[in-house]
């Protein structure tokens, strides 16, 4: 089940929060509980006791760590190899014996990757790694752990949220100290609706004009190659970001807070500013549980670019075992070095509506290695992007531009600041105008959202892959 989907919208979430609601304290912790586990199960069942032994095994662990401390290493791989073996074999181990040494199914290998598997994996880790670490107490109660792994909102594509981030939520909610805010409440819903939009009337329009370009690009030419690159560049970024948005306006109309994902990350002046801008919930994971603990910047240049070598071949990995993953977390690599070590200089002098124009291109090749997982089709692909004999722009391809060029445009003004600093400016002339033209947008999203889904027969999420 997809948050942008009929069902959800108007089955799951209206039942879900009328009880939501009633109940108070445990009661209420222990439904969120259980409405998360029938959400995953939805389309999952039978991945289920896969995410309950992840928990159970990880609060075992983390129950040792502190009851016998002098053995607190020992425990703490445990957890992290339990963790990592059920992610290799799930990610990595079938397809390798599958795709590369082609050996049959015979019913041993999964089918299908479980949902979320990268997320809730990860979140594992970080719990029993921060009890080690003693920046948080292991809870003696499962559920609690439990709740905080399987919350629906963030289960199935993130944000990665840490266990220090929602540990006095979920314990406020279980104490009957903590309200649920009716302020949040109202900001929630606003920011799913401005996910829900992102996802359905942007994303998924400019998915359709990419599925389609995708396929034959040496039929294409150079410009319809990279139109539809960078209908890609929109889809991942309004497709991951709304769905972030969309988690995190479901937390808040829960009472909770979740951390940020996304900071407008195609405003970006640097390649460094837009990795610190983009997924922020995963590099902040790779940050402080990899490169940090590597010696991060503190050992000299050599050992800082080594650093940042492993770091970005993990996050290609985290993505799959394609070697189009390991080949874009390389990419992003070099691009990184060289701003950061040698072109420093010079890219301080580069004035910014060159950037403006440089940085998309860059992002827009890193994005097109991301998507093909058969390094043969990326190079059909490149080589589409690159050859400037022959026809510049397709007949088909025209096509496709003269029907997408207008929602490439549109995605192009919205990813940037320029609706939050046209809203903000209003605000300040305006703000009963502004807030009033703010809800009546919003009811016109969501009508237009719904009817979107009620037409659209293509509704991918990307991030369901990992």
């Amino acid at each position: 089940m997809v948050f942008s989907s009929i069902s959800f919208i108007f089955f799951f979430l209206p039942i879900f929060f009328l009880l939501y609601y009633l109940l108070r304290g445990k009661a209420r912790v222990l439904f969120l509980l259980l409405a998360s586990l029938i959400f995953y199960s939805w389309g999952e069942l039978k991945y289920l006791p896969l995410m309950l032994a992840v928990i159970a095994i990880n609060h075992v662990l983390s129950l040792l760590i502190e009851k016998k401390p002098a053995h607190k290493r020992l425990f703490l791989i445990l957890a992290i190899v339990f963790d990592m073996l059920s992610l290799l074999f799930y990610k990595y181990f079938t397809p390798f014996c599958v795709k590369v040494l082609r050996l049959p199914m015979l019913g041993f290998f999964p089918t299908a990757l479980p949902l979320g598997i990268s997320f809730f994996t990860f979140q594992a880790m970080s719990y029993v790694i921060d009890v080690s670490r003693g920046k948080t107490q292991p809870r003696k109660n499962p559920l609690i752990f439990a709740t905080y792994i399987t919350m629906f909102p963030q289960l199935i594509a993130g944000p990665i949220v840490r266990y220090t981030d929602l540990e006095e939520q979920i314990l406020g909610f279980w104490g009957g100290t903590r309200r649920i805010d009716p302020d949040g409440v109202s900001r929630g819903v606003a920011r799913f609706l401005i996910g829900l939009s992102k996802k359905v009337l942007i994303g998924n329009i400019v998915a359709e004009a990419w599925q389609y370009l995708s396929v034959h690009p040496q039929e294409n030419g150079i410009l319809g190659c990279w139109f539809g690159a960078f209908c890609f560049l929109l889809q991942i970024y309004f497709d991951f970001s709304g769905y972030s948005d969309m988690a995190i306006g479901l937390g808040g109309m829960m009472g909770f807070t979740f951390p940020e994902n996304f900071d407008h990350p195609y405003a970006a002046t640097s390649v460094t500013e837009f990795w610190r801008r983009w997924h922020m919930s995963l590099t902040g994971f790779f940050r402080d549980y990899v490169y940090i603990p590597l010696g991060g910047n503190r050992k000299g240049t050599a050992r800082t670019v080594l650093n940042m070598l492993i770091v970005w071949s993990l996050t290609g990995l985290w993505h799959g075992p394609s070697i189009t993953f390991v080949l874009w977390g390389l990419f992003a690599w070099v691009f990184l070095v060289l701003e950061r070590f040698l072109l420093r200089g010079v890219i301080e002098r580069i004035p910014l509506w060159i950037k403006r124009i440089l940085l998309p291109l860059i992002f827009t090749v890193s994005f097109v290695i991301f998507y093909f997982d058969d390094p043969s089709e990326l190079i059909r692909y490149f080589d589409g992007m690159f050859t400037f004999s022959g026809v510049w722009i397709g007949r088909d391809a025209l096509s496709v531009v003269g029907s997408y060029w207008v929602w490439v445009l549109l995605g192009g003004l919205c990813a940037g600041f320029l609706p939050v600093r046209a809203y903000r400016l209003l605000s300040k002339k305006a703000p009963a105008f502004a807030s009033a033209l703010r809800t009546v947008l919003l009811l016109v999203l969501f009508v237009l959202c719904v009817a979107a889904l009620v037409r659209q027969s293509y509704n991918p999420f990307i991030y369901f892959r990992f």
